[in-house]
């Protein structure tokens, strides 16, 4: 799909919120794949900042939120509660995330899943240069 989909859009839809919301847009979304960015990495106040300093395994967070909005969008609006339980294979090609002068491009593919969880894989660039990557398994909880 093409229509952008903005802050307001993601705050009524992914369960993450105020400052712990880390996406600023979905710019691009089908049924295997979610293209999202984000520019909050460089801020001082980022919630996820230790001693200064945004790690890059901090990326792991950017793709889990990416599949919770994937999930919202196949769904409309109503995703099954989840939570993350697995990351496998994680590739960090930089320290550090708040040092990154672009804006994060995460991007998640779904590989696979059942109706007990969903297997995603997730890249974050800036600028066409890969800074992370890896997979995501989400166990689904059905309780209500």
């Amino acid at each position: 799909m093409s229509e952008v989909l903005g802050r307001e859009w993601i705050a009524a839809h992914v369960p993450h919120q105020g400052a712990m919301s880390l996406l600023d847009e979905v710019v691009r979304w089908d049924f295997a794949r979610l293209a999202a960015r984000a520019t909050g990495h460089r801020d001082a106040t980022h919630p996820l900042r230790r001693d200064g300093i945004l790690p890059s395994v901090c990326a792991i967070e950017y793709g889990a939120q990416a599949v919770a909005a994937h999930g919202a969008l196949l769904t409309n609006g109503t995703p099954a509660r989840g939570f993350l339980a697995s990351v496998r294979g994680v590739s960090l090609r930089v320290a550090r995330l708040d040092d990154i002068a672009d804006p994060l491009d995460v991007e998640v593919q779904r590989l696979g899943g059942g109706s007990h969880g969903l297997l995603y894989a997730f890249r974050i660039s800036a600028a066409a240069r890969m800074l992370a990557a890896g997979r995501l398994t989400i166990a689904l909880n059905h309780a209500r």
